[in-house]
Formats: C-alpha cells, sequence, structure tokens
C-alpha cells in the first residue's frame, strides 16, 4: 500500500552515523514535528541531529491527505462539548500559527500547495445537531465560518449541508517533508535515517540509545507519534487510529474545497492538482473507514468500500493507490506536547493530533522551541500557556476509563481466540494470517508473497495479543497500537522490540488453506 505522495524516487538525505556524538538537541523522528522542531532550533543556533527507524516521512507525515485546515471536521465541537471555550480558541490559535509557519517554510522553500476552502459537513438530517454545534464552536473560536445548504454547495455526492472556512490549504506533504530534511541539513544539522532508538535517559547524561550506539545531547525530543519511553504512562492516555485514503484518475473532476464528514461513515475528499500533488498521477483522494488499531472486523473491507463508494458518486474514477495511516487522538482530546515525566526537563514529546497533524505538528514544535530555547512565558503565544496549563476534566477521565475497559476486552479476547484455536493449522492462503495455540502461547502464521511465517503473536511492548491486518500484511496489537511485519519486525507504536520469529510447524508449511483472521 504505497501513498500517493510516494510514487517519486526516494530522495537519500542521511548523514553517516558517529556512536557518542554530542549534540545539543537529538530529535527522534524525521516526521513533520521532528524535523520542523529540528529546522527551528538549528536556525536558532543549535547543534541537531534528527534520527528515524525509516527514512522521511515514512509513516503518518508521509501518508495523510495533505489538508491544513482550521475547521477539522467535527473536532472544534467535541472539544467545546467538554471543555471551556477559553481552551477551544488556543487550540484554533496553536494549529493557525502551525499552518502559517508551514506555509511560510513552503514558500521559502518552492514547495507548491493550494488554496481551499474547507467544508465540514453533514450527509443527511442525522448529522445536522453536530454540524451546527461545529459552526457554533468555530465562531465562537472567532473562525470566520459559514453556514451553507446543499443547494448552494451542490455536490456529486450525498451533502445536505455544510460548515465552510475559506483560506486553508492543501499540499504534498512527503514534498515538504522532504524539504524540511534538506533545510536541516543547510542549516549544519544531521539527518540519521534507518537507525531505531531503543531508549532515552536524562541522567547522568542525556542521551538515547540505538541500535548503531548512543547519542548525547542536552536536550531530547520524542518526535515518535506515541512515545517509545514509558514514562508518564502515555501509552495509556491516548489510542491509536487506523484510517485509510484512495486516490483515483477522475478525468472529469470538477470538486471545489475539501470536504469531511461529520456523521458517519466518515468521509474525508479532497481534489489533487498540480500544484498540490504529483504531477499526473490522480485527481481525487478520498479517505475514511477508521478505526482502533488491531480492532477492525476487515481492513480489506474498509477499503474497499471506500472504492465502492467513490465510483458510485465518480463513476469515471479510476483507482491508483491505496494507503493507510496512524495516529493517535488523546483522551482529553488536545496534543499532548511538552516536557516528558520523570525527564528532568531534558526530554520532551508531542503526540495526540487525532490525524491534524499538518496544522498540530508545526504548532508543537513551535511550543518545543520555546521550551528549548528558554523563552520568557510571556513573551510565548498565549496559546502555549492556556494549553499547558489545561486541567482534566471528568469527561477526560471517563474516555480514558472507557479505552481502557475497551482495552482489557481485547486483551482477553486475544488471549482466549489463541486458546481455542491449537496448533498445527492450514497454511494460511496468501495474504492471510491467523493466530493459534502453541504450547499455551498465541502464536501468529501469516503467508505473504509465498513465505509462510511464524512468529510470537504476543506484543514486545506490554504483551497484547496481536491481530491479523488483512489489508496490509501486519501483526497489529488492540492494546497500545503497535504493529508488526509478517517476519515480526517492529514497525510503529509504542513498543522498542521485534517480535521473535518461530519455525512453522509442519502443518502450517504445508498446502494453504483458508485460515480464519
Amino acid at each position: 500500500m504505497t501513498p500517493l505522495w510516494k510514487l517519486g524516487p526516494t530522495v537519500p538525505l542521511g548523514s553517516p552515523f558517529e556512536p557518542g556524538a554530542r549534540h545539543d538537541a537529538v530529535i527522534v523522528g524525521a516526521g513533520l514535528t521532528g524535523l520542523s522542531t529540528a529546522v527551528m532550533l538549528a536556525e536558532a543556533g543549535l547543534d541537531v541531529a534528527v534520527i528515524d527507524a525509516g527514512e522521511v516521512a515514512a509513516l503518518a507525515s508521509g501518508a495523510n491527505t495533505g489538508k491544513l485546515s482550521l475547521l477539522q471536521g467535527d473536532r472544534l465541537a467535541a472539544i467545546r462539548r467538554h471543555h471551556p471555550a477559553s481552551l477551544v480558541r488556543a487550540y484554533v490559535d496553536a494549529n493557525r500559527d502551525g499552518m502559517q509557519w508551514l506555509t511560510a517554510f513552503a514558500e521559502s522553500s518552492d514547495v507548491p500547495y493550494s488554496t481551499v476552502t474547507d467544508h465540514s459537513y453533514a450527509q443527511g438530517p442525522a448529522g445536522f445537531d453536530t454540524l451546527r454545534a461545529q459552526y457554533d464552536a468555530a465562531r465562537e473560536a472567532g473562525l470566520p465560518a459559514r453556514m451553507l445548504s446543499a443547494a448552494e454547495l451542490p455536490a456529486p455526492f450525498p451533502l445536505a449541508r455544510a460548515v465552510a472556512l475559506d483560506d486553508q490549504a492543501t499540499i504534498d506533504p512527503v514534498l515538504v517533508a522532504q524539504a524540511l530534511a534538506r533545510r536541516l541539513l543547510a542549516s549544519g544539522g544531521t539527518l540519521h535515517d534507518r537507525i531505531r532508538v531503543t531508549a532515552a535517559h536524562a541522567a547522568p547524561d542525556t542521551r538515547v540509545e540505538t541500535t548503531a550506539g548512543p547519542l548525547f545531547a542536552r536536550h531530547v525530543v520524542l518526535a515518535t507519534g506515541v512515545p517509545v519511553l514509558d514514562r508518564g504512562l502515555t501509552f495509556m492516555k491516548v489510542r491509536g487510529l487506523r484510517s485509510y485514503c484512495v486516490s483515483f484518475r477522475v478525468p472529469a473532476a470538477t470538486l471545489e474545497g475539501t470536504f469531511i464528514s461529520v456523521d458517519g461513515p466518515t468521509r474525508s475528499i479532497r481534489p489533487v492538482t498540480e500544484t498540490d500533488g504529483p504531477v499526473g498521477t490522480a485527481q481525487l483522494v478520498v479517505g475514511g473507514n477508521g478505526h482502533p488499531v488491531g480492532r477492525s472486523d476487515g481492513e480489506t473491507a474498509a477499503v474497499d468500500e471506500l472504492v465502492d463508494w467513490t465510483r458510485r458518486h465518480f463513476p469515471d474514477a479510476e483507482e491508483t493507490n491505496r494507503w493507510s495511516a496512524q495516529d493517535y487522538e488523546s483522551h482529553n482530546l488536545i496534543p499532548f506536547v511538552g516536557a516528558l515525566p520523570r525527564g528532568l526537563g531534558r526530554i520532551r514529546f508531542a503526540t495526540g493530533y487525532a490525524k491534524w497533524g499538518l496544522t498540530n505538528a508545526p504548532a508543537a514544535a513551535l511550543r518545543l522551541t520555546a521550551e528549548i530555547l528558554g523563552t520568557r512565558r510571556r513573551d510565548r503565544a498565549a496559546w502555549m500557556t492556556t494549553i499547558g496549563t489545561r486541567l482534566t476534566v471528568p469527561a477526560d477521565l471517563a474516555r480514558g476509563a472507557v479505552e481502557g475497559a475497551r482495552v482489557a476486552a481485547a486483551a482477553a479476547t486475544g488471549w482466549t481466540a489463541a486458546e481455542r484455536r491449537p496448533v498445527p493449522v492450514s497454511r494460511p492462503a496468501e495474504g492471510d494470517g491467523v493466530v493459534a495455540n502453541r504450547g499455551l502461547r498465541p502464536v501468529g502464521i501469516s503467508t505473504v508473497d509465498g513465505v509462510t511465517r511464524a512468529v510470537d503473536a504476543v506484543c514486545t511492548h506490554l504483551g497484547g495479543v496481536l491481530d491479523w491486518n488483512d489489508a496490509e500484511c501486519t501483526w497489529d496489537c488492540p492494546l497500545h497500537a503497535s504493529r508488526f511485519a509478517p517476519d515480526g519486525r517492529r514497525l510503529e507504536g509504542p513498543a522498542v522490540d521485534d517480535l521473535r520469529l518461530l519455525a512453522p510447524s509442519k502443518g502450517e508449511s504445508d498446502s494453504p488453506g483458508a485460515a480464519p483472521r
């Protein structure tokens, strides 16, 4: 599953790795948060190193829809439902500053983008109340949002009413991430790709441990989607969400603006032009059908449903690419940004963008940079203080309790299902995976590209039983959203270790059969 934005050749940007090197700041993660923070710090005169287990924009930063919006579907209404208007305004102000920084960077780096009108819309009357709440929250936060009827906004898909916000943007997220990496290198920074960080320590010497040796720094920033450290139990305060995108050639596409529904099933729609996407590849991206990681009845079915929906409403649509991405939502609906507990003020992190990282990531970078540079509080943007001193409210605790119960149920279900299915099992058909019981231990057996493999199906982070993702052929943890390749290699999430690769039993390597998920 290759994102539309990654069809071009990979640009080699890595720097030679020197174990034991010392820097002012080490940033873990070469996505938008990490690279934006690194560029800000490097341009302020700090010696900065960025390190990533993959490449630039390997995960969510390179697999989103490329929309920059302050409207964000029903996000403002959801926050306002449980928090004061001042916090919603601070959230909007943070995203506005993030959006302005990223678009200004794009202009200075010759990265093109389009200015568009974004729409939060209701597909039918069931979404009217949510849409009205979104409109009210947007206006209360100072946004010049407009309410539109279906007659004012004809669309080829079901749209009964919409809230519109002008002067939003669409961009190629990989192009801008690569430009950030080049700016970092030009500013004297270093970038180490394909090296995994396994730990970080605040004392006695602040450092990160990697598979190639340590790096030392005065400051460490964990910009890894969710921190790869368990301090502060951040992984228990967020939930991992996967969502899907499909791009299409649509010869007669005349869609004006971007759209995301506030009622289900979620539909996120954006046109692609030569200004804001790869030339000659596609004219439309449709996303949606998201779910918590490792908790889906069928990932492939979710993608196929998006394709069917698009072809109903855009009859000439021809699929070009399909892909998926993962982001995290905090239980209090506001991103977590700042010092990591028990990090002595030397280790910081950012997470919880709820799929709106193109504005939240640079906003987080602005705040992290202000803290690292020691900017006086009275000289920082007001939203930094408002968000940084917000209080936990009962609704936040309730959402955390509900998610905790779901995690516990998923854990129990996984172990019970494995106990019911002893090995050996028939070799899974191509693209299938099954969890079975081998000596009271769950074993994941899959067949991908003609190779059948068996791995320890217990997540290396807190022991959740893994679920097979049939769209991406991965093992996904329903507890805290770590993901692994068929051979056990760690892909993303709070886990830092690979799964143990096992030898398949005799029956598992015989003729294939249709194995249950």
